[in-house]
């Protein structure tokens, strides 16, 4: 599963530097996430880093990227060959 930034957020710029993957970028009008890049930082951590430090709670589940642990698991090996 890929996760999504609503648009609830704030700008609040504490997401962007806690993801390992560098899937979080300041979009048109908010942040956004790249569901190619979100692992929910599988591989890294043991929850996703962004939803830790969100003061508005503005990123769940993207319905439209939902992976199991195991395609999670092989995005986070195939970025990290890529790296």
């Amino acid at each position: 599963m890929a996760l999504t930034i609503t648009d609830e957020c704030i700008n609040c710029d504490v997401c962007e530097p806690e993801c390992p993957n560098q899937a979080i970028s300041m979009g048109e009008d908010f942040y956004v996430i790249d569901p190619k890049r979100c692992t929910e930082c599988v591989g890294h951590f043991d929850e996703p880093q962004c939803v830790q430090v969100c003061p508005v709670e503005c990123i769940p589940v993207d319905p439209a990227n939902v992976e199991d642990k195991e395609t999670l698991w092989a995005k986070y090996r195939r970025l990290q060959a890529q790296g």
